[in-house]
């Protein structure tokens, strides 16, 4: 409380001040105006009220659930609720389409391509990139280089039993540890490294060697010419594009030790119509085949 009967002025700025003063400094009485602290007191109640109406107070066992039952999972799966009304049409239209039927419908491929590119964030992206394009041991998905094939059922099928997955009708081939388990020497291994090298890089230098262990023992997957063969995986060894890297060391890792990596199988954890989806957005992506 100040007393108002001898109020200090200060000299400065003219204003009363509280009567308080530290080490020389004197305290101006300059109370907040009226609208402020309305509005403080206004936050306040509003602040008691939102403790009642939702969850807010933590307790030992769990937390406050508000009179309203509100809760943030129930506010989502509304939502998401009131998206599969909307989506319902041309959802129903997707799951009574084949792939070709979809992607000859423009309206329809276009739903599509947005459905997927949704579900493809949520799902793939974390592997794959936001857009597609992969990174070290993740395909790119732009690229127009399929392991397993770029067509919309090709496509679908490894959307569906995924890749090593354990899923019995999953792809399952892979590239053999050739110098972890033996099958070739440190010699041999290099000579083919070389060999590999120039089918992307072309060299004046002599890699026959390495092509004869090419055909002994890479062919049969790769093929004679190198190109790849989609039915076990096998990429084309012909262009630049490197799932694990195109450089001699990291093509010496590979034949060393071998590769295999994991794609999930979304069958069972995605609905049909969304493996559709995605399946066309895929497709798009890379100028699928």
């Amino acid at each position: 409380m100040v007393d108002n009967t001898h109020q200090d002025i200060d000299a400065a700025t003219g204003t009363a001040t509280t009567g308080h003063e530290w080490d020389g400094i004197k305290e101006l009485n300059t109370p907040l105006p009226k609208w402020w602290l309305y509005i403080l007191y206004a936050t306040i109640i509003w602040a008691f009220g939102y403790w009642i109406l939702y969850p807010a107070i933590p307790l030992p066992g769990g937390h406050t659930s508000g009179v309203l039952g509100w809760t943030s999972r129930g506010a989502v799966q509304a939502d998401l609720a009131d998206l599969r009304i909307q989506r319902g049409a041309m959802v129903d239209q997707l799951s009574r389409s084949t792939l070709q039927q979809i992607s000859a419908d423009p309206k329809l491929a276009e739903f599509a391509r947005a459905y997927g590119r949704s579900a493809f964030g949520n799902n793939c992206a974390p592997c794959h990139g936001s857009g597609g394009q992969g990174s070290k041991g993740y395909p790119n998905l732009n690229a127009d280089r399929w392991l397993w094939g770029g067509t919309l059922d090709q496509i679908h099928t490894t959307l569906v039993h995924g890749a090593r997955s354990g899923d019995p009708d999953g792809h399952e081939g892979n590239m053999p540890a050739f110098g972890k388990d033996g099958l070739l020497t440190k010699e041999q291994i290099d000579a083919v490294a070389n060999y590999v090298v120039s089918l992307s890089n072309p060299t004046t230098a002599d890699v026959s060697a390495g092509k004869l262990v090419f055909g002994e023992n890479c062919a049969p997957c790769h093929g004679e010419n190198a190109k790849g063969n989609v039915d076990v995986g096998a990429p084309n060894l012909t262009t630049k594009i490197w799932l694990y890297g195109g450089d001699k060391a990291s093509i010496v890792e590979t034949l060393v030790n071998g590769r295999g990596g994991h794609m999930p199988a979304w069958k069972g954890r995605l609905d049909p119509e969304t493996i559709k989806a995605l399946t066309v957005y895929v497709h798009s992506l890379g100028g699928g085949q």
